[in-house]
């Protein structure tokens, strides 16, 4: 085989394409590994640009935001599917082509893709705005190319358009952060006027934070976070209170939505709810080394009293483009900070730390 030529694995697994015509500029992952040990675990390299199939289009990518949900696939609690894979799910750019029967969006239209790639579109939950729960559910950058790179395919159904008003990078964050935030915020069914937590003070919190105040003006949120830094940037931003996670708020809470990797701040948030109080656990899974935690929930303290727990599992279509559009009305724009495409390692390592101020955002083009 010419040095030149390399073999890439696209998703569909049926069909292994051998491509020499490296034209496009992409961070990759190429294998699982260990962030405490290895700091930079994607490589800068060159593929092939992406050509459109039947019903789907190419987007000349912007901007992309750094979420998590990255830590959980490099690390390999939620692993792609194949390698080398592109990460980046929070994406925004210019259409640059379309292929045959994709006639949604024309060239040059600014859109926006979320975590949700694709589903089947035919079974139960896709009938009913519920996508995200499909057997056939496809995350974009976990199993199918995503958006650290500088172009990408995507079918146009799950392409969104980006409103008017909105900035690309501060866009980019709203499309999974935001929109996974909105869902969590719909989950708890909060009125105005009532109490809500939110553990983790990260990208999707802040933003939940920042719809509360507008949508619900006698609402009171009260933060819970590890981080000085975090706390202190909660009220800034207009939080009740602040405190460190198993702190006390000073009111009992009708929500609680918890965006933490760990036990132990869902057994302290039960505690703070008042009687038929929800908590929604919006985080895509749960670290094992405190699950003897588990062990200690007491029925009477934590749960009694018609309290409910809720996950939130993907995001929905109607998630995304309810958002966008709520969020141009406010509107709601995120604090970010913004990398250049080849520094996303540095990105990814200063969120593993936990310096996070809002949201994270590689620039593209």
């Amino acid at each position: 085989m010419p040095a030149e030529t390399v073999v890439w694995r696209f998703v569909d697994l049926d069909t292994i394409l051998l491509l020499g015509n490296f034209s496009m500029k992409a961070m990759v992952l190429e294998n699982i590994c260990d962030l405490e040990k290895n700091d930079q675990p994607l490589r800068m390299t060159h593929l092939p640009e992406p050509v459109p199939g039947m019903g789907e289009i190419v987007i000349k990518i912007r901007t992309c935001g750094v979420c998590h949900t990255e830590l959980d696939e490099i690390e390999g609690r939620t692993p792609p599917l194949v390698f080398p894979m592109v990460l980046g799910h929070q994406v925004v750019g210019r259409v640059a082509a379309s292929g045959p029967d994709a006639e949604r969006f024309k060239k040059g239209d600014r859109v926006g893709v979320a975590w949700i790639f694709s589903a089947c579109g035919s079974c139960d939950f896709c009938k009913t705005d519920r996508e995200n729960l499909c057997a056939a559910f496809k995350a974009t950058g976990r199993d199918d190319h995503g958006g650290y790179a500088e172009f990408m395919r995507v079918p146009e159904g799950f392409a969104y358009a980006i409103p008017d008003g909105l900035a690309d990078g501060e866009a980019a964050p709203l499309l999974c952060a935001g929109a996974i935030g909105y869902r969590s915020l719909r989950l708890t069914r909060l009125e105005d006027g009532q109490r809500l937590g939110l553990t983790g003070f990260g990208a999707s919190a802040h933003l939940v934070l920042k719809m509360v105040r507008h949508r619900f003006p006698g609402a009171k949120v009260f933060v819970f976070a590890r981080s000085a830094e975090e706390r202190a940037f909660a009220v800034e931003l207009g939080a009740s209170w602040s405190g460190d996670i198993g702190e006390m708020p000073p009111e009992a809470l009708d929500a609680v939505i918890d965006t933490t990797p760990v036990w132990r701040p869902v057994m302290e948030a039960l505690l703070c709810l008042k009687p038929g109080g929800r908590l929604v656990i919006n985080a895509i899974r749960k670290e094992s080394k405190d699950n003897d935690l588990l062990m200690q929930l007491d029925y009477p303290r934590h749960l009694w009293m018609e309290k409910e727990i809720k996950s939130v599992a993907n995001v929905a279509r109607r998630d995304v483009t309810e958002f966008l559009k709520i969020a141009a009305e406010i509107p709601i724009k995120p604090e970010f900070q913004e990398y250049p495409l080849e520094a996303a390692n540095i990105a990814l390592m200063e969120l593993k730390q936990r310096k996070i101020r809002g949201a994270k955002v590689l620039r593209i083009a």
